[in-house]
Formats: C-alpha cells, sequence, structure tokens
C-alpha cells in the first residue's frame, strides 16, 4: 500500500540526511541556485520546523526534535533570544533552557540540519521583540535605524553568537548542521517609518552579517529587496498566492513563516488552522512559486516561562501546532503533513530537474506540471473551487475535492490531495492527579500596600514606568499622601497606558481596571470615601510584557499619565504633586516563591473570604504524579497573577480575563517534569485579585482518544479511466507505550459526526466494531483498509461509504 512506501521512503531519506547533516568528505557547505538551496553539492527540497529552545527544556529538546524528524522534517528553525543571552551588558548567559550550542548539537545528533534566526530583533511575541532592556538607556539610541549606538550592539551580539557558532565548528560549512541564517526580521514592515535612516540601515545589516563568513547564507523574510547575496523570503498563511517571489532569478523561493495557528492574547480565543489548509497551501507553494524549502511556525511552540512573553501574550504558545505546548503529537496536523512532505519527496527529483509548466484544467482547475528527464514528470491539480470538480489530465480523470491539491508521481498516479485526510484524530485530555482543595495543605502571606512614607525615590511628577523598573519586574508602585478638609465622598480618574491598574486608598482596594493588546490607554474612575485629615493614594501599575514589534521601541511609554481628584464639586489635578515610588513587590524581592527563601516572610492559615482578597501570596506542596505524562496545573478559580514551582516561573496566568465567549484565554499552566522532585515540591502563586486557590489541581495532559474517518466518496466509475491512490485505511495508534483498550465507536457505512461524538447513519455494517476490535484491542497500532472485505459485505452497494472508528488508548 502507498502509505508503507511512503514509512520506507522516510527512513532511507532520513539516513541519507544525517550523513548529509554530519558532513561530506567530498563537498560541503551550502549554496544555492534559482531552484534551491544546494547542500555538499545536491540541491534540496526542505521542510523545516521551529522550536524554541527557550519555550521548553533541555529535556524535552531530543523529544521534540525526534518527533519533528518522525513527521518528516529536514531542519529545525530556532530565534536567538538576545535578552536571554545578555541580560545585562556584557555579561552572558547560555546555560539550562538558554543552551543554545547543546540544542543546535541536538539537532545535529539526531541527523537534522539547522537554521539559526539571528535577528537579533525577533519579534516572536517575545518580550521586547527580544531586545534587552539595557539597550534603551543606551544615549542616543535609535533601534532598527541606520544609528550608530545600535548598530554597534547589534554587530557586536551577532559577531558573538556566530562566533560562538564557530567555536563549536557548528556551521555546514564546518560539518555542521546550520544551513542557513537570519539577519533582521520583518524590517520591511517598519521601514518606511524611519524615512532616509531604513535603506542604509538595511544595507548595512546585509553587509555586517555577510561579512562575517559563515560559509552559508543569510536570509531576510519579508524583505523584497534585500541586497545581494542576501536571500528575501516569504512569512504568512499564503505565501504560494501572497509571496511576489525572490528579488533575483538566481535566489531560491523561501517560505520562513508558514502558521500553523496564529499568536494568541489574553482576552482572545484559540486560532484553528485545519491540517487541509496547511497542505494546500505547502503544495501551491511548491507548484506556483516554485518552493523549495517550508519553514512551519510553530511546529512546537511550547510555553512562555516567567515575564518572557510580550504584551498580553499567553504563557501558551502555539498549542495548535503539529506538536502540543506539551509536546504530545496533535492530530491530524501532524500526520497529515506528514504524508504531505513523503509524497512531496517522492516527486523531489522531478520537482527539481523538471521544466516547470503550466495547464488550464477548468475555469477554478489548474494543473502544475515539472517534467524532467527519462520520463521523470510529477504534477500538481489544483482545484480553488468550492465544490468538488472532475478533471482530465492526460487523459485520465481525476475528482478533486474542494480547494484541494492532488500530487501526482509519474504524472499520473494520485499520491496524496491535501483535503483527504487519512490519519487520525486525536482528543487531548487533563485527568485530575491531585486536587489541592483543603485549606490545611496551604499558606498564605499578604503583600503590604506601599504608601508614600515608604518609598526611597520620589518626584513632582508622574514618571514612566519601564524606564523605572528596567524589567526587572511587573509591577511598579506610585504613592501619594494628602490632606483633605472633610470627610466627603470622592471620585479618582487615572489615564493610563497600562497594562493593568490597582487603585488603593488609605490602605484599601477602590478600583481596577486593564487595557487590552489592541489599546493599552484607558481612564480607571474609582469612586471612595475621603477622610479629615491625610489620605494616601497607591497606585500599582502593572505590566504583562513589553512590546514586540513596531518602530520606534525605545520611545514606547507605560503607566499612569494623568490623576485627577473630584471632591466637594472640586475637581484637582495630582499629577503634578509629589509621588513616591517603589519598584516590584516585597515577595518578589525576597524570592518568597524559592525553598531556601521562603521563610523571609511570615505565613499563615487560610482566612476570611478568598475571593476578596488582593495581592495575596499563596503556598503548597505536592508530590510529583507518576509516570512521565505531561503535568499542568488548572489554575481555573484563580484570577490573575504569576505561579512558581519550586523556584522556577511557569508563567503568568490571567483566568479572569475572558474570551467573547465568556471563557479563559488559558486554564491550564504546563509544569515541566524537569522542574519537579520525586516529593515536596513547592507551589507558590502571586495572586493580585483574589482568586481561590481550594480550586486548584494538579492535572496529567494525555491523548487518551484517538479517531480514524476514511471515505470512498467515489466508488470506481463504468465510464472512463479513473486513477486512484490504493484503497484508503484507518491506521490508528496509541503514543507513549499506551495500547488500544477500548473501541467507543465503530461504524462501515454512512456515519457523521466529530471525534468523540459519532452516530450511526442508514448505512450501517452490523459486524463494524466486532471487525475492529479484532484488528486492534491490545494492540499499539493497527491499520483496517476501507473494503467491505474487512466487514464480511457491503452494506449499502452503489453508494459511497466511509469507516470511522473511535478507540480509547490506556
Amino acid at each position: 500500500m502507498m502509505w508503507l512506501k511512503y514509512f520506507a521512503y522516510l527512513s532511507c531519506a532520513s539516513a541519507l540526511l544525517f550523513a548529509a547533516a554530519g558532513g561530506d568528505d567530498n563537498a560541503s557547505g551550502v549554496t544555492y541556485n534559482g531552484r534551491s538551496l544546494i547542500i555538499n553539492g545536491h540541491s534540496k527540497i526542505l521542510f523545516s520546523g521551529s522550536i524554541h529552545y527557550p519555550r521548553s527544556t533541555p529535556e524535552m529538546w531530543p523529544s521534540l526534535i525526534n518527533k519533528a524528524k518522525d513527521g518528516g522534517i529536514d531542519v529545525i528553525q530556532t530565534y536567538v533570544f538576545w535578552n536571554l543571552h545578555e541580560p545585562q551588558p556584557e555579561q552572558y548567559d547560555f546555560s539550562g533552557r538558554h543552551d543554545l550550542v547543546g540544542f543546535i548539537k541536538e539537532v545535529q545528533a539526531q541527523g537534522l540540519y539547522a537554521t539559526l534566526r539571528i535577528g537579533p530583533f525577533i519579534e516572536a511575541e517575545w518580550n521586547y521583540g527580544g531586545f534587552p532592556f539595557w539597550l534603551h538607556d543606551i544615549p542616543g539610541i535609535v533601534y532598527r535605524s541606520d544609528n550608530k549606538p545600535f548598530k554597534e550592539q547589534m554587530e557586536k551580539f551577532t559577531t558573538k553568537i556566530v562566533n560562538l557558532m564557530k567555536s563549536e565548528n557548528l556551521y555546514a560549512s564546518q560539518g555542521g548542521p546550520i544551513i542557513l541564517s537570519q539577519i533582521e526580521n520583518e524590517y520591511q514592515n517598519v521601514e518606511k517609518a524611519f524615512g532616509d535612516r531604513g535603506p542604509p540601515y538595511v544595507t548595512w545589516a546585509a553587509n555586517m552579517a555577510v561579512g562575517l563568513q559563515t560559509g552559508v547564507p543569510w536570509v531576510m523574510c519579508k524583505q523584497d529587496d534585500a541586497p545581494d547575496p542576501v536571500i528575501n523570503t516569504c512569512n504568512g498563511m499564503r505565501c504560494g498566492e501572497t509571496f511576489a517571489g525572490p528579488n533575483s532569478p538566481n535566489k531560491p523561493s523561501i517560505w520562513t513563516e508558514n502558521w500553523t495557528s496564529f499568536l494568541q492574547t489574553y482576552g482572545n480565543g484559540t486560532y484553528m488552522r485545519s491540517a487541509q489548509d496547511i497542505a494546500y497551501h505547502v503544495a501551491l507553494f511548491i507548484a506556483n512559486k516554485k518552493g523549495s524549502y517550508v519553514n512551519y511556525y510553530m511546529y512546537h511552540g511550547g510555553t512562555n516561562f516567567g515575564r518572557t512573553g510580550s504584551a498580553f501574550t499567553i504563557t501558551s504558545y502555539y498549542d495548535q501546532a503539529p506538536l502540543d505546548e506539551y509536546g504530545l503529537i496533535r492530530e491530524p496536523k501532524y500526520s497529515h503533513l506528514k504524508d504531505l512532505h513523503a509524497a512531496v519527496k517522492l516527486c523531489s527529483d522531478s520537482i527539481l530537474s523538471g521544466s516547470p509548466s503550466n495547464l488550464t484544467l477548468g475555469p477554478q482547475q489548474q494543473a502544475y506540471i515539472f517534467s524532467g528527464p527519462v520520463e521523470q514528470c510529477a504534477a500538481f491539480l489544483v482545484n480553488n473551487e468550492k465544490a468538488e470538480s472532475t478533471v482530465v489530465f492526460q487523459n485520465i480523470s481525476y475528482t478533486l475535492p474542494r480547494n484541494s491539491i492532488s500530487i501526482l508521481q509519474d504524472c499520473n498516479t494520485e499520491i496524496f490531495n491535501t483535503a483527504k485526510i487519512n490519519a487520525q484524530f486525536g482528543t487531548r485530555s487533563m485527568q485530575i492527579a491531585e486536587k489541592f482543595d483543603s485549606a490545611d495543605g496551604w499558606k498564605q502571606y499578604k503583600e503590604g500596600i506601599v504608601n508614600l512614607d515608604d518609598t526611597s525615590v520620589a518626584a513632582n511628577t508622574l514618571l514612566e514606568h519601564t524606564n523605572m523598573t528596567k524589567d526587572s519586574s511587573d509591577y511598579l508602585w506610585y504613592s501619594l499622601k494628602f490632606q483633605h478638609n472633610s470627610d466627603s465622598e470622592a471620585v479618582l480618574n487615572v489615564n493610563t497606558l497600562g497594562h493593568v491598574l490597582y487603585v488603593f486608598v488609605n490602605g484599601e482596594l477602590t478600583g481596577s481596571s486593564h487595557g487590552r493588546k489592541e489599546n493599552t490607554d484607558y481612564t480607571l474612575q474609582s469612586n471612595f470615601s475621603l477622610n479629615n485629615g491625610f489620605n494616601n493614594i497607591s497606585l500599582l501599575s502593572v505590566m504583562v510584557g513589553l512590546q514586540d514589534s513596531g518602530a520606534f521601541l525605545e520611545r514606547k511609554v507605560a503607566g499612569p499619565q494623568s490623576v485627577t481628584i473630584e471632591s466637594d464639586q472640586k475637581v484637582q489635578n495630582l499629577s503634578s504633586n509629589l509621588w513616591g515610588y517603589q519598584v516590584g513587590l516585597l515577595g518578589e524581592k525576597l524570592k518568597i516563591y524559592t525553598s531556601d527563601r521562603s521563610s523571609q516572610v511570615q505565613w499563615s492559615s487560610l482566612m476570611g473570604n478568598l475571593t476578596s482578597q488582593p495581592l495575596i501570596w499563596y503556598k503548597t506542596s505536592f508530590d510529583a504524579p507518576a509516570g512521565d505524562d505531561p503535568v499542568a496545573l488548572n489554575l481555573g478559580t484563580m484570577g490573575k497573577g504569576e505561579a512558581w514551582v519550586n523556584g522556577k516561573s511557569i508563567g503568568r496566568y490571567w483566568v479572569t480575563f475572558l474570551t467573547a465567549a465568556g471563557k479563559p484565554s488559558q486554564t491550564w499552566y504546563h509544569v515541566p517534569r524537569s522542574f519537579l522532585k520525586a516529593s515536596e515540591n513547592l507551589l507558590v502563586l502571586l495572586e493580585e485579585e483574589g482568586g481561590n486557590p481550594l480550586g486548584i489541581s494538579l492535572d496529567i495532559a494525555t491523548i487518551s482518544s484517538v479517531c480514524g474517518h476514511v471515505s470512498d466518496t467515489h466508488p470506481p466509475s463504468r465510464v472512463g479511466k479513473r486513477k486512484h491512490i490504493t484503497a484508503p485505511a484507518v491506521k490508528l495508534g496509541c503514543r507513549q507505550s499506551k495500547k488500544i483498550s477500548k473501541v467507543l465507536f465503530a461504524s462501515f457505512g454512512t456515519p457523521h459526526g466529530t471525534c468523540q461524538s459519532y452516530d450511526i447513519g442508514n448505512c450501517h455494517s452490523e459486524v463494524s466494531k466486532a471487525a475492529v476490535e479484532k484488528a486492534c484491542l491490545q494492540k499499539r497500532s493497527c491499520v483496517l483498509p476501507h473494503l467491505t472485505t474487512t466487514f464480511g459485505s457491503d452494506p449499502c452497494p452503489g453508494i459511497s461509504k466511509s469507516l470511522i472508528v473511535d478507540v480509547e488508548c490506556t
């Protein structure tokens, strides 16, 4: 069967790839022509997957890379994260999750290539676009422009990374895995804002990078005028349609970011991009744009641990990628793309060496043909209609589903269609391992409200938030004391560029509000009572990550812009009064989220109304769940804050910022297994709003149910000649050493529905379930051909039938 040929081909291709990535005695290095990259003398069609080393852990890297390799990925692509590696000038960190060299060497060890997107501006929904905040304080600096102070720092860091890679022999020119590097990132989006300082910067960046002599090509994504020899590349979801192409006939067509989902921010729901849509646009890019390198952004998104996410970005990153946040395989996206990769590789010789031509097959139907020597031929049949269409190509009839592309090996045998999914569907479930519902297991510590007398910095103005914090904390206190001559009601108005603001008057919370990713400028109005005499007003300004994109990042400001108070029918502007400032919270400074510093404050038992207490620290302990399944905290009963396990931050959480559907943007927060000990793990949460920790649970993430669905949408035609793939089949498989323990649903006939909610249709073989149980129970995987012989007889002759199976893995 064809799918067996795919697996055999992939095994062979993987072996060849390993040899190539490790070097070749006869040729080494990477060049390119107008058709593809040329690695060690061989032209390549390459499939790449983005995996960012700091968004997972070193313990996860081997499994993630191995799964990518098994999915037909040839190249692992990653950004380089400047603010992680140089948190202070010339103080470098390449340890733990920051071990860039270790990550690239793991890619090499598994026989894959690597693409290094140095930037060093990366955007990436990463805090400050990857810039370290200390750049902000360099006199006269203007980021990403023809500006000497910035160019000096950019060249210094880029050179540092290149020399680090060279010292470890990691470039392909040295026998290593790195075949491409990137300088800058989507600069054309902002170039016009810099006027005549923009184009010279592009030229300088290209020349600077090429001058570092890595021996491999450099790329600039979304930069149509990338100077030679730098290759301009495409980012987006539809590069097969939108990409204008390389700016020189001697450069290959490269897609550096094919978005498998989309970034998600607090207050917004998940963007779901189907496997069919991704496959369609990959096939179209190869056919229409002569594409030879496609990178999936992301192949594994991972987790924005700590405070690394950009403004309003949720902690989970691209969870809908082929490998989900936890590293579990997301089906059918993973396997459908794997089948696509295999099909393209079977035709790669024809695609790379053949002469391209086009043929119109209908109003919205097209054939892209690659005819090579020695009868080599490959074709892509495209149907752009929103309805199924039958076309005739080289005297053979093909039925194409709506909005789909069929790949023909030898220009006559359909080996893949982007809309026909033969892969199984998987459903991730969260199973409770431990509940933290006993008040006896928790301790709490109340963060103090900072008043003017508690501060050491003061000014007769509202100081800018980030210039005060230097991004060392999300939190900045603004404190004011003033005298009032009566007991009266008052209204406080604070205009702020947020992200979040809490107002405390005389130690009591009187109001809070927040902005959105789309609009951080808002006004908080708070009603409260003034005392006769001195009154304390404390504003807690909170950031949820810094902006990651746009021109002139160094000019961006945040925090309160004006403060007025209205009482006794008078309005008083307090903006120029004496304000005191304190950066961060006391619990942060004392690091009470770590085991050795937790005793720095006096913890107490839970008491009072948990849901109304702002600025509370909570702590408890737990044992690690048995097994090796991924672990997550269900924080669905909390409000907003940050969580630490054994002193390591698993990220910000914000459960109360609901989507339009009235649900949290994120409920589960990943706790990597490597963060855990066997027992007595310390869990600490900083809760800003007053959530209820008694509703938290520690959950296990598993793929407990898998479904398969194939259809014979067209019974063999009696008229004309029709080409088909070998009979389709349902292929089921359990991951993580689990076996198929139960058949939840099986029907050969006309079933309908979606995974975990299927129903039998008007046509149904009564032996469906028994046949599936016989073939699959207690096996890790099984294959069920879509054939009447599998089920004894045809339950409804003459009509199209489907086979749907839903099984449980334990």
